[in-house]
């Protein structure tokens, strides 16, 4: 006999005799009908009981969160809400559970609550959505680069350089903590340590990327990384995931030209695999906004942003422009803005960047061209001494999504940058290398991938587009 998902049958609009599906019981109600999912969809299907063929034993044991096999023949149903159901033959308990403990009930539970149940939140549409749409997306991204002639590369976890040069990384280490061993001047000998240097968990693959660029022509990497901060905020975690393609031979505007088009490429992947999902989190975030007071609901339903970023070239704005739009703009002239406008220099905050996106441009936004002194060392230095040919991406609803830049390539240049830096040359000697031996110009950009998936569920915090989160004084499951 075969064995169906409940997406599968969902799909049938005829009859299907002998068939067998597993799955999680939603609810049972009037010992009769059985709402039953697996994961495979959002939808449950309606699995009907003759309790008269069934031992009132076995009914009991049908509760929340039990697993059970069904037996019996699809047909057309008697009831509203879905075209077919089951009439159920036979019947079988895979693993009781609890009810009366059972924490996922059929009730409307809080985030906070299900973080704290993170092992069991799929158990919910909410959370089987998100994931769904995550695996999709991630699906989607590798798709993209191996139809688009990239190749995938494993950047190391474990390193001994800051790409980030922030300082906030995790130390690895094998040393005894209660008595390692010590130099002359009381610092600690990582000389004796397990790879005879001071280590850390990564921050970015993107150094490693740019070595195999300069070989293998396009790569990309999409792995785990790690950040230190100290920070309890909706946007922050300390372990999340990272893609980071590097093209040798690509300038700015080309590494504008393919993240447009990545972008594009992987929302439109899910408007047309995951329709019944987005749909499902699209209304669930209308509901949660009519409770909202009016000048805080959003102007843009969750497909519509969707749609907004696949339907709209992407504008591209130098920072200076930015700037000077910001600067001369009703919120920042009324001072409704957090952060004012005041100077060319500044670091845009959230509000600026969504005030550029959703008020200004009415589309996604490109800005390159930002100072030097407010990003990072490897990023080329433009003619006029004090910008560097830096991009960001701006969405609505979110602000920047993705960061990259066509990478310094001239060696002279690069070793200014380190030593403004206060990063050491053997440090990074082999990335030095690379401007030594066939130098050229390459550029790539990072994008965060819960970054990603909170924009295309439309979750607000990125503790829940992650299975389990890592943040600080939290490393449960």
């Amino acid at each position: 006999m075969l064995s169906r998902t409940v997406s599968e049958l969902l799909s049938q609009d005829i009859v299907v005799p002998e068939l067998e599906i597993k799955g999680w019981v939603r609810t049972f109600r009037a010992n009769r009908f059985i709402a039953l999912n697996d994961g495979s969809t959002i939808n449950n299907i309606q699995c009907v009981v003759d309790f008269n063929n069934f031992d009132e034993s076995l009914l009991k044991r049908i509760t929340t969160g039990a697993a059970i096999q069904v037996k019996g023949v699809l047909v057309e149903s008697q009831g509203k809400g879905q075209k077919v159901e089951i009439q159920v033959s036979e019947l079988e308990i895979l693993g009781d559970s609890d009810a009366e403990h059972y924490p996922i009930q059929p009730k409307k539970h809080s985030f906070e609550f299900l973080r704290e149940n993170a092992h069991l939140r799929t158990r919910t549409n909410t959370f089987s959505a998100v994931m769904r749409l995550r695996s999709s997306l991630s699906f989607a991204i590798h798709k993209y680069f191996n139809e688009h002639g990239f190749h995938y590369m494993h950047s190391p976890i474990i390193t001994g350089s800051d790409a980030e040069g922030a300082g906030e990384m995790f130390k690895v280490t094998s040393l005894d903590s209660e008595n390692p061993p010590r130099n002359e001047d009381g610092t600690i000998d990582y000389s004796q340590d397990f790879f005879g240097k001071e280590t850390n968990l990564t921050v970015s693959g993107q150094l490693e990327a740019e070595t195999y660029a300069m070989s293998l022509g396009k790569v990309y990497t999409f792995g785990p990384t790690f950040r230190a901060e100290n920070s309890n905020t909706s946007r922050h975690l300390a372990e999340f995931w990272m893609i980071e393609p590097e093209v040798a031979f690509m300038n700015l505007a080309g590494n504008m030209d393919l993240a447009e088009d990545f972008l594009k490429s992987v929302i439109k992947y899910i408007l047309s695999t995951n329709r019944e999902d987005l749909e499902f989190l699209d209304q669930r975030l209308q509901d949660e906004d009519k409770r909202k007071p009016q000048a805080e609901r959003s102007t843009m339903t969750l497909i519509e942003k969707l749609n907004f970023v696949t339907d709209n070239n992407f504008k591209r704005v130098s920072y200076s422009e930015a700037i000077d739009i910001l600067r001369n703009c009703k919120p920042n002239k009324k001072k409704k803005f957090k952060y004012l406008i005041n100077e060319w220099g500044t670091d845009l905050q959230s509000e600026h960047e969504r005030f550029l996106v959703e008020k200004h441009f009415k589309c996604p936004v490109i800005l390159f061209d930002y100072p030097a002194n407010i990003k990072a060392f490897y990023m080329r230095l433009n003619d006029d001494g004090k910008t560097v040919r830096a991009m960001d991406i701006l969405f609505p609803g979110i602000g920047e999504i993705v960061g990259g830049a066509q990478r310094e390539e001239r060696l002279d240049v690069l070793k200014e940058r380190m030593a403004a830096a206060n990063i050491p040359e053997e440090e990074l000697w082999w990335y030095l290398d690379l401007r030594k031996y066939g130098t050229a110009v390459h550029s790539g950009f990072g994008l965060g991938f819960e970054r990603l998936v909170m924009f295309a569920t439309g979750m607000s915090n990125i503790r829940d587009v992650i299975p389990f989160p890592r943040t600080p004084q939290n490393a449960e499951f």
